[in-house]
């Protein structure tokens, strides 16, 4: 019997095989169809006398279609025990010359495939067939010497090495080889193409699995980015007109010209929050839009705009850049552009009256730093909002660090870092 390579997972399936409705009734129509063949099969060859003289009756061979053939019906549940029965049906029915050999011969060869197909114990699947085959050849091996002692004085078998007698055997192991053979080798390919199948619908629906995961978490991401957006843009330039409103109000009465300066500066924030919010728009209506903003011409240059802003707003802000500037990636401007806008928007409002603040930008070999510091009143505790979450969430987008924290004397500390190495500075 030819060697095989092994089945994949060491022999060690990580599936069973279950048969469904479908193959249980194609099992039934196959064992009726065999049914009938052994019948028609039967009949001929009692016809055709092909055991001669000492052939059984044609009865044994309708008896013989039935056993050899209804345990088909189970041969995907039960497959060990229908290739035993079968194996020793047909066995027993050449031993005793019933009429019919051909179906049974189907018969037996289905039932040691099914056992290596359909069988999930791998070890026991491996035992039976090779019980089986052991036991025919044993068996085939008995009946040669036998026929050889019967024929021993005939001239046709003492004539040479390789009498018609001979070559006649030979042939018989040959063909049995190939059949036993060919029916361990298909079943125990028909299981490893089952498993195969198995791991990729499994993978299959792993992936689909994944692409609905990623799918969310991009839909996630992108509600968390458009809120990011819609908030600094939005709380920015309200807060700045909501005080020079309040500033205009209180100088209205007595000083027409600097209420129209106030009342010019609103109109500015106000077009500018509404360039921003189309800016951001546009960006998120473009097919396939890249999450890093692209078309933002924000730069770290603007942050001294911004401050200009600040103070005409009534929060006093100082602007200093510390180091040769190099360039940086736009979508790492943009995000401290943001950071540095959301920490001035959080002083105006709750900073209180007199407060300063104090902006500083510091380019080094390492990277980039922005820093905001602003005096006012004293902060106990800092309380979790939005704007602190969009801080550090542009800070982690960049692939830098940020710290907020309290100052002793009052006001607030915001350093955002973010390192810068050459490849990055390639990309700006």
């Amino acid at each position: 019997m030819p060697r095989h390579p092994p089945p994949p997972y060491g022999g060690r399936m990580p599936f069973t095989r279950t048969p469904t409705d479908r193959d249980r009734r194609n099992d039934v129509l196959l064992a009726a169809v065999l049914f009938v063949g052994a019948v028609i099969s039967a009949a001929l060859s009692s016809i055709a006398q092909i055991y001669g003289d000492e052939q059984a009756p044609l009865w044994t061979a309708l008896i013989y279609a039935v056993v050899v053939t209804t345990p088909l019906v189970y041969r995907r549940r039960w497959p060990g025990i229908v290739a035993a029965v079968t194996s020793t049906a047909y066995f027993v029915a050449v031993t005793v010359k019933v009429p019919e050999l051909y179906v049974g011969n189907i018969a037996m060869f289905i039932g040691l495939y099914s056992v290596g197909a359909w069988m999930n114990d791998r070890r026991r699947a491996m035992i039976v067939r090779t019980a089986i085959i052991i036991g025919m050849f044993a068996w085939l091996l008995i009946t040669m010497y036998y026929e050889a002692i019967n024929q021993a004085e005939e001239a046709d078998v003492v004539a040479g090495a390789f009498s018609p007698y001979i070559a006649f055997m030979m042939l018989q192991i040959l063909l049995n080889a190939l059949y036993f053979g060919g029916a361990y080798y298909f079943g125990e390919r028909a299981w490893a193409s089952a498993a195969e199948r198995t791991v990729l619908e499994q993978r299959t629906i792993e992936l689909e699995r994944e692409r609905e995961v990623t799918a969310a978490q991009a839909v996630a991401l992108d509600r968390v980015r458009i809120a990011r957006e819609l908030h600094d843009v939005v709380a920015h330039h309200v807060s700045v007109m909501g005080v020079q409103a309040g500033a205009a109000r209180l100088v209205i009465d007595r000083d027409a010209a600097e209420s129209k300066r106030i009342l010019t500066g609103i109109e500015s924030s106000a077009r500018d929050a509404i360039s921003e919010l189309r800016q951001l728009l546009e960006t998120l209506r473009t097919p396939g839009g890249d999450t890093a903003e692209p078309a933002s011409t924000l730069t770290l240059d603007d942050i001294a705009e911004l401050t200009a802003s600040s103070t005409e707003a009534g929060l006093p802000t100082e602007y200093t850049v510390i180091g040769e500037p190099v360039p940086v990636p736009s979508v790492v401007a943009v995000n401290l552009y943001r950071i540095a806008q959301e920490s001035l928007t959080n002083a105006r409002r709750h900073a209180g009256v007199g407060a300063t603040a104090d902006v500083r930008v510091r380019y080094d070999h390492d990277g980039v730093e922005v820093e905001i510091v602003n005096t006012g009143r004293t902060v106990g505790q800092l309380r979790p909002g939005l704007g602190q979450l969009g801080m550090r969430e542009r800070a982690i987008a960049s692939g830098g660090t940020i710290e907020v924290s309290p100052r002793p004397h009052g006001g607030l500390r915001v350093r955002a870092r973010v390192p810068l190495s050459p490849a990055t500075k390639e990309l700006a």
